[in-house]
Protein backbone atom coordinates (compact mmCIF):
# COMPACT_ATOMS: atom_id res chain seq x y z
CA UNK A 1 0.00 0.00 0.00
CA UNK A 2 1.11 3.33 -1.06
CA UNK A 3 1.12 6.65 0.99
CA UNK A 4 0.25 10.10 -0.67
CA UNK A 5 2.79 12.91 -0.52
CA UNK A 6 3.95 13.68 2.82
CA UNK A 7 5.97 17.19 4.14
CA UNK A 8 8.67 17.28 5.86
CA UNK A 9 9.94 19.61 8.20
CA UNK A 10 14.05 19.34 8.06
CA UNK A 11 16.37 21.14 10.50
CA UNK A 12 19.90 22.20 9.59
CA UNK A 13 23.51 23.36 11.02
CA UNK A 14 25.23 25.78 9.23
CA UNK A 15 27.93 24.82 6.75
CA UNK A 16 30.72 23.97 8.25
CA UNK A 17 33.25 26.54 9.95
CA UNK A 18 30.22 28.71 9.67
CA UNK A 19 28.97 30.61 12.92
CA UNK A 20 25.23 29.83 13.88
CA UNK A 21 22.91 32.23 12.20
CA UNK A 22 25.14 32.49 8.73
CA UNK A 23 21.64 31.33 6.20
CA UNK A 24 20.51 28.16 7.77
CA UNK A 25 16.97 27.48 8.92
CA UNK A 26 14.05 25.25 8.87
CA UNK A 27 13.13 23.76 5.31
CA UNK A 28 10.05 22.11 3.68
CA UNK A 29 10.26 18.98 1.34
CA UNK A 30 8.22 16.55 0.61
CA UNK A 31 8.55 12.93 -0.48
CA UNK A 32 6.23 10.53 -2.24
CA UNK A 33 4.46 6.70 -1.22
CA UNK A 34 7.77 5.64 -3.53
CA UNK A 35 10.39 7.53 -2.00
CA UNK A 36 10.87 10.01 -4.62
CA UNK A 37 11.52 13.85 -3.45
CA UNK A 38 8.97 16.69 -3.77
CA UNK A 39 9.70 20.37 -3.65
CA UNK A 40 12.32 21.75 -1.22
CA UNK A 41 12.26 24.99 0.16
CA UNK A 42 14.04 27.58 3.00
CA UNK A 43 10.81 28.41 4.88
CA UNK A 44 12.45 30.37 7.40
CA UNK A 45 16.04 31.06 8.49
CA UNK A 46 17.21 30.42 12.36
CA UNK A 47 20.05 29.60 13.69
CA UNK A 48 20.92 26.16 14.05
CA UNK A 49 17.89 24.74 14.45
CA UNK A 50 19.92 21.34 14.87
CA UNK A 51 16.17 19.60 15.96
CA UNK A 52 12.52 19.77 16.05
CA UNK A 53 8.91 19.20 17.21
CA UNK A 54 5.60 19.76 17.11
CA UNK A 55 3.26 20.68 19.68
CA UNK A 56 0.38 17.58 19.73
CA UNK A 57 -2.10 20.01 17.83
CA UNK A 58 0.92 20.00 14.81
CA UNK A 59 0.29 23.72 14.95
CA UNK A 60 3.71 24.86 16.71
CA UNK A 61 6.54 24.29 15.49
CA UNK A 62 9.59 24.08 18.31
CA UNK A 63 13.35 24.56 17.00
CA UNK A 64 16.36 24.53 19.25
CA UNK A 65 19.48 26.45 18.53
CA UNK A 66 22.69 24.41 18.86
CA UNK A 67 24.98 27.01 20.26
CA UNK A 68 26.12 28.57 23.80
CA UNK A 69 23.92 29.80 25.09
CA UNK A 70 21.25 27.98 23.72
CA UNK A 71 17.98 28.90 22.34
CA UNK A 72 14.35 27.69 21.83
CA UNK A 73 11.89 29.48 19.46
CA UNK A 74 8.30 28.52 18.31
CA UNK A 75 6.72 29.47 15.47
CA UNK A 76 2.76 29.15 14.31
CA UNK A 77 2.41 26.30 11.43
CA UNK A 78 -0.12 27.94 8.81
CA UNK A 79 -2.43 25.53 6.48
CA UNK A 80 -0.60 26.37 3.77
CA UNK A 81 2.73 25.38 5.57
CA UNK A 82 4.29 28.27 6.12
CA UNK A 83 5.84 29.31 9.82
CA UNK A 84 5.17 32.91 11.90
CA UNK A 85 7.42 33.04 14.61
CA UNK A 86 5.50 33.05 18.00
CA UNK A 87 8.70 33.09 20.90
CA UNK A 88 11.97 32.49 21.81
CA UNK A 89 13.44 31.80 24.97
CA UNK A 90 17.21 30.56 26.30
CA UNK A 91 17.27 26.65 26.15
CA UNK A 92 18.11 26.61 29.98
CA UNK A 93 21.63 25.50 29.08
CA UNK A 94 24.29 25.45 26.09
CA UNK A 95 24.15 23.57 23.16
CA UNK A 96 20.51 22.22 23.14
CA UNK A 97 20.45 19.29 20.97
CA UNK A 98 16.74 17.53 21.40
CA UNK A 99 13.46 19.13 21.88
CA UNK A 100 10.03 17.53 22.96
CA UNK A 101 6.63 19.21 23.11
CA UNK A 102 3.42 18.18 25.31
CA UNK A 103 0.28 20.33 25.05
CA UNK A 104 1.65 22.66 27.62
CA UNK A 105 5.62 22.38 27.86
CA UNK A 106 8.66 21.68 26.35
CA UNK A 107 11.58 19.70 27.38
CA UNK A 108 14.95 20.73 26.01
CA UNK A 109 17.92 18.79 26.38
CA UNK A 110 21.21 20.69 26.72
CA UNK A 111 24.21 18.87 25.90
CA UNK A 112 26.71 21.17 25.82
CA UNK A 113 26.49 21.86 29.85
CA UNK A 114 23.97 18.92 30.68
CA UNK A 115 21.35 20.60 31.88
CA UNK A 116 17.63 19.23 31.26
CA UNK A 117 15.08 22.07 30.66
CA UNK A 118 10.98 22.61 30.63
CA UNK A 119 9.74 25.45 29.12
CA UNK A 120 6.19 26.03 29.48
CA UNK A 121 4.13 26.32 26.03
CA UNK A 122 1.31 28.14 25.39
CA UNK A 123 -1.39 27.45 22.49
CA UNK A 124 -0.80 30.13 21.13
CA UNK A 125 3.04 29.10 20.60
CA UNK A 126 4.34 31.77 23.70
CA UNK A 127 6.65 30.31 25.58
CA UNK A 128 7.93 31.11 29.25
CA UNK A 129 11.16 31.27 30.97
CA UNK A 130 12.85 27.71 31.46
CA UNK A 131 12.69 25.72 34.85
CA UNK A 132 16.59 24.09 34.66
CA UNK A 133 17.46 21.01 35.87
CA UNK A 134 21.57 20.37 36.33
CA UNK A 135 23.07 17.05 35.91
CA UNK A 136 26.77 16.04 37.14
CA UNK A 137 29.29 13.40 36.76
CA UNK A 138 31.08 11.47 34.46
CA UNK A 139 32.09 8.97 32.25
CA UNK A 140 35.14 6.86 31.48
CA UNK A 141 35.41 7.59 27.79
CA UNK A 142 37.84 11.08 28.92
CA UNK A 143 37.16 12.55 25.83
CA UNK A 144 33.54 12.69 25.65
CA UNK A 145 32.01 12.46 28.96
CA UNK A 146 34.22 14.56 31.11
CA UNK A 147 31.05 15.69 32.56
CA UNK A 148 27.13 15.73 31.69
CA UNK A 149 26.07 15.65 28.27
CA UNK A 150 22.08 15.35 28.07
CA UNK A 151 20.95 14.19 24.78
CA UNK A 152 17.55 13.09 24.41
CA UNK A 153 14.32 13.60 26.28
CA UNK A 154 11.37 10.86 25.97
CA UNK A 155 7.66 11.27 27.36
CA UNK A 156 7.28 7.96 29.69
CA UNK A 157 3.54 8.25 30.99
CA UNK A 158 2.94 11.10 33.62
CA UNK A 159 6.99 11.71 33.67
CA UNK A 160 10.58 12.37 31.49
CA UNK A 161 12.99 10.73 30.94
CA UNK A 162 16.29 12.28 30.37
CA UNK A 163 19.64 10.34 28.28
CA UNK A 164 23.19 11.66 29.58
CA UNK A 165 25.47 10.69 27.14
CA UNK A 166 28.38 11.94 29.71
CA UNK A 167 27.30 9.76 32.84
CA UNK A 168 25.98 7.23 31.27
CA UNK A 169 22.61 7.52 33.25
CA UNK A 170 18.73 8.39 32.19
CA UNK A 171 17.35 10.59 34.62
CA UNK A 172 13.58 10.91 35.34
CA UNK A 173 11.23 14.07 36.35
CA UNK A 174 7.72 14.65 36.48
CA UNK A 175 5.96 15.57 33.05
CA UNK A 176 4.66 18.78 35.08
CA UNK A 177 7.79 19.46 36.62
CA UNK A 178 7.08 23.20 35.27
CA UNK A 179 4.12 23.49 37.32
CA UNK A 180 6.22 24.06 40.25
CA UNK A 181 6.11 26.74 42.47
CA UNK A 182 9.80 28.75 41.90
CA UNK A 183 12.31 27.14 44.02
CA UNK A 184 10.60 24.20 44.72
CA UNK A 185 11.25 22.37 41.42
CA UNK A 186 11.43 18.66 41.85
CA UNK A 187 14.94 16.96 41.65
CA UNK A 188 15.34 14.27 39.02
CA UNK A 189 16.18 10.44 40.02
CA UNK A 190 18.79 8.16 38.36
CA UNK A 191 15.88 5.88 36.39
CA UNK A 192 18.78 3.62 35.56
CA UNK A 193 22.46 3.25 34.84
CA UNK A 194 24.34 2.29 32.34
CA UNK A 195 27.49 -0.26 31.37
CA UNK A 196 30.29 2.24 31.88
CA UNK A 197 30.96 3.88 28.51
CA UNK A 198 27.72 2.97 26.68
CA UNK A 199 27.03 6.85 25.76
CA UNK A 200 23.59 6.96 26.07
CA UNK A 201 22.34 9.26 23.04
CA UNK A 202 18.12 8.24 21.66
CA UNK A 203 15.37 5.50 22.36
CA UNK A 204 12.07 4.07 21.45
CA UNK A 205 9.77 2.42 23.64
CA UNK A 206 7.85 -0.44 22.73
CA UNK A 207 4.53 -1.21 23.43
CA UNK A 208 4.75 -3.31 26.23
CA UNK A 209 6.83 -0.95 28.10
CA UNK A 210 10.70 -2.43 27.32
CA UNK A 211 12.68 0.41 26.06
CA UNK A 212 15.73 0.34 23.10
CA UNK A 213 18.22 2.44 23.66
CA UNK A 214 21.55 3.24 21.27
CA UNK A 215 24.80 3.45 22.97
CA UNK A 216 26.72 6.05 21.27
CA UNK A 217 30.01 5.49 22.23
CA UNK A 218 29.62 1.17 22.22
CA UNK A 219 27.51 1.26 19.14
CA UNK A 220 25.19 -0.93 21.13
CA UNK A 221 21.24 -1.52 21.19
CA UNK A 222 20.75 -1.51 24.77
CA UNK A 223 17.57 -3.28 26.70
CA UNK A 224 15.64 -1.89 29.13
CA UNK A 225 12.19 -3.35 31.31
CA UNK A 226 10.34 -1.10 33.85
CA UNK A 227 11.44 -1.83 37.54
CA UNK A 228 9.04 -0.14 39.81
CA UNK A 229 7.49 3.31 39.29
CA UNK A 230 10.22 5.61 38.02
CA UNK A 231 13.01 2.81 37.73
CA UNK A 232 14.17 0.83 35.16
CA UNK A 233 16.32 -2.42 34.70
CA UNK A 234 19.37 -2.59 32.31
CA UNK A 235 18.62 -6.59 31.39
CA UNK A 236 21.72 -7.02 27.89
CA UNK A 237 22.37 -5.39 24.88
CA UNK A 238 23.25 -6.66 20.99
CA UNK A 239 25.43 -5.28 18.61
CA UNK A 240 23.50 -2.59 16.08
CA UNK A 241 25.69 -3.90 13.01
CA UNK A 242 28.19 -5.75 12.25
CA UNK A 243 29.29 -2.92 9.84
CA UNK A 244 32.96 -0.99 10.83
CA UNK A 245 34.32 2.09 9.85
CA UNK A 246 37.66 1.91 7.57
CA UNK A 247 39.69 1.60 10.28
CA UNK A 248 37.91 -1.16 11.82
CA UNK A 249 36.80 0.62 14.75
CA UNK A 250 32.04 1.01 15.99
CA UNK A 251 30.58 3.07 14.31
CA UNK A 252 28.30 5.66 16.61
CA UNK A 253 24.80 4.90 16.21
CA UNK A 254 22.71 8.49 16.20
CA UNK A 255 18.34 8.06 15.99
CA UNK A 256 16.32 5.03 16.95
CA UNK A 257 12.77 4.11 15.52
CA UNK A 258 10.37 1.66 16.42
CA UNK A 259 7.98 0.42 13.60
CA UNK A 260 6.02 -3.10 14.29
CA UNK A 261 8.34 -5.33 15.00
CA UNK A 262 10.77 -3.40 13.36
CA UNK A 263 13.79 -1.22 14.72
CA UNK A 264 15.31 1.24 12.73
CA UNK A 265 19.08 2.91 13.93
CA UNK A 266 21.00 5.06 11.85
CA UNK A 267 24.98 4.44 12.19
CA UNK A 268 27.35 7.09 11.48
CA UNK A 269 31.16 5.85 10.16
CA UNK A 270 29.97 3.02 8.08
CA UNK A 271 26.90 5.09 6.80
CA UNK A 272 23.92 2.25 7.18
CA UNK A 273 20.64 2.73 8.37
CA UNK A 274 20.50 -0.97 10.26
CA UNK A 275 17.39 -2.85 10.72
CA UNK A 276 16.57 -4.97 13.27
CA UNK A 277 13.65 -7.37 13.78
CA UNK A 278 11.99 -7.78 17.64
CA UNK A 279 11.38 -11.01 17.94
CA UNK A 280 9.14 -12.42 21.05
CA UNK A 281 12.03 -14.78 22.67
CA UNK A 282 9.14 -17.28 23.54
CA UNK A 283 8.04 -17.51 20.02
CA UNK A 284 11.08 -16.87 18.37
CA UNK A 285 10.68 -18.04 14.31
CA UNK A 286 12.31 -20.68 13.24
CA UNK A 287 16.33 -20.21 11.84
CA UNK A 288 16.22 -17.56 15.02
CA UNK A 289 17.73 -19.10 18.09
CA UNK A 290 17.21 -17.55 21.24
CA UNK A 291 20.25 -18.70 23.10
CA UNK A 292 22.55 -17.33 20.28
CA UNK A 293 23.50 -13.22 20.72
CA UNK A 294 20.61 -11.39 20.18
CA UNK A 295 18.31 -13.20 22.89
CA UNK A 296 18.00 -10.61 25.69
CA UNK A 297 15.42 -11.26 28.23
CA UNK A 298 12.29 -12.30 26.70
CA UNK A 299 13.66 -10.35 23.35
CA UNK A 300 15.79 -11.16 20.20
CA UNK A 301 17.03 -8.88 18.24
CA UNK A 302 17.86 -9.68 14.70
CA UNK A 303 20.03 -7.46 12.24
CA UNK A 304 18.26 -8.21 8.88
CA UNK A 305 19.13 -5.64 6.97
CA UNK A 306 22.62 -2.81 7.08
CA UNK A 307 21.36 -0.40 3.82
CA UNK A 308 24.06 1.29 2.53
CA UNK A 309 23.69 5.21 2.64
CA UNK A 310 27.32 6.39 0.47
CA UNK A 311 30.39 7.00 2.27
CA UNK A 312 30.59 9.92 4.23
CA UNK A 313 26.80 10.12 4.94
CA UNK A 314 26.55 10.42 8.59
CA UNK A 315 22.82 9.81 9.20
CA UNK A 316 22.17 12.28 11.92
CA UNK A 317 18.53 11.37 12.49
CA UNK A 318 15.51 9.71 9.91
CA UNK A 319 11.94 9.49 9.89
CA UNK A 320 9.72 6.60 9.20
CA UNK A 321 6.74 7.63 6.91
CA UNK A 322 2.93 6.29 7.75
CA UNK A 323 3.00 2.78 5.94
CA UNK A 324 6.74 1.59 7.14
CA UNK A 325 8.13 1.85 3.59
CA UNK A 326 9.60 4.90 3.67
CA UNK A 327 12.57 5.99 5.68
CA UNK A 328 13.96 9.82 5.01
CA UNK A 329 17.56 10.23 6.77
CA UNK A 330 19.27 13.38 7.11
CA UNK A 331 23.15 12.89 5.45
CA UNK A 332 24.89 15.44 7.45
CA UNK A 333 28.25 14.97 6.30
CA UNK A 334 27.10 15.24 2.25
CA UNK A 335 24.48 17.71 2.56
CA UNK A 336 21.35 15.10 1.39
CA UNK A 337 17.97 13.66 2.19
CA UNK A 338 18.41 10.06 1.66
CA UNK A 339 15.36 8.66 0.74
CA UNK A 340 14.98 4.36 1.48
CA UNK A 341 12.08 2.15 0.49
CA UNK A 342 11.72 -0.61 2.90
CA UNK A 343 9.94 -3.69 2.39
CA UNK A 344 8.71 -4.62 5.74
CA UNK A 345 8.15 -8.45 4.98
CA UNK A 346 12.06 -8.67 4.73
CA UNK A 347 13.18 -5.84 6.46
CA UNK A 348 15.55 -5.16 3.34
CA UNK A 349 15.67 -1.81 1.65
CA UNK A 350 17.14 0.43 -0.98
CA UNK A 351 17.91 4.17 -1.37
CA UNK A 352 15.57 5.45 -4.04
CA UNK A 353 16.34 9.16 -3.74
CA UNK A 354 18.72 11.70 -2.57
CA UNK A 355 18.09 15.44 -2.37
CA UNK A 356 20.58 18.25 -1.95
CA UNK A 357 20.08 20.21 1.02
CA UNK A 358 22.79 21.99 2.91
CA UNK A 359 23.81 20.14 6.08
CA UNK A 360 20.63 18.39 7.42
CA UNK A 361 19.76 17.22 10.91
CA UNK A 362 16.94 16.94 11.63
CA UNK A 363 13.64 15.05 9.80
CA UNK A 364 10.11 15.49 11.37
CA UNK A 365 6.95 14.82 9.17
CA UNK A 366 4.64 17.74 9.54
Amino acid sequence: MSIPTAALWIGTYPASGDAPGTGEGVWRVGVDGSGRFTGGELVTQVAAPSFLALDPSGRTLLAVTEAEPGTLTSFRVSDAGMLTPAGSTPSGGTSPCHVVATDTAAWVANYGDGVAAVVGLSADGALATPRTFPHAGTGPVEDRQEGPHAHFVHVWGDRVLVSDLGTDELRTYPLDAGAAAPGEAPSGEVAVVLPPGTGPRHLAELADGTILLVGELDCRLHVLVPAGPGRLAHVGSVAITGRTMPDGSAGYPSHVTVDGDLVHVGVRGPDVLSVLRVHDAAVAPDGVDAAVPGAVAHLVLENVADIDLGAGAWPRHHAVLADGGVVVVAAQNTDELIAVRLDRTSGQGEVTDRLELPVPACVLEA
